[in-house]
């Protein structure tokens, strides 16, 4: 095999960007060192329970503004 073509590999820590959990969701490996993630058991609706917007970014209003169709009424 040839050497120095494979990429370095560090222990990952995936961390959730929701604020309950502060620390590590867990730990595994990749090629960066730190991986943060939107939503978690402790803040997904479907383990809560409780109704959350998870849109952060504006994503919906993007693809509607890039991909919807105009409601128009034509009536005869």
């Amino acid at each position: 095999m040839k050497k120095n073509i494979h990429p370095k590999y560090y222990k990952c820590k995936v961390i959730c960007n929701c604020g309950e959990n502060r620390g590590v969701l867990f730990t595994t490996r990749s090629t960066v060192p730190e991986i943060k993630v939107e939503i978690c058991s402790q803040c997904h609706p479907f383990f809560t329970g409780t109704q959350k917007i998870v849109d952060t970014a504006g994503r919906v209003e993007k693809f509607i503004k890039k991909y919807g169709k105009t409601q128009t009424t034509d009536k005869k």
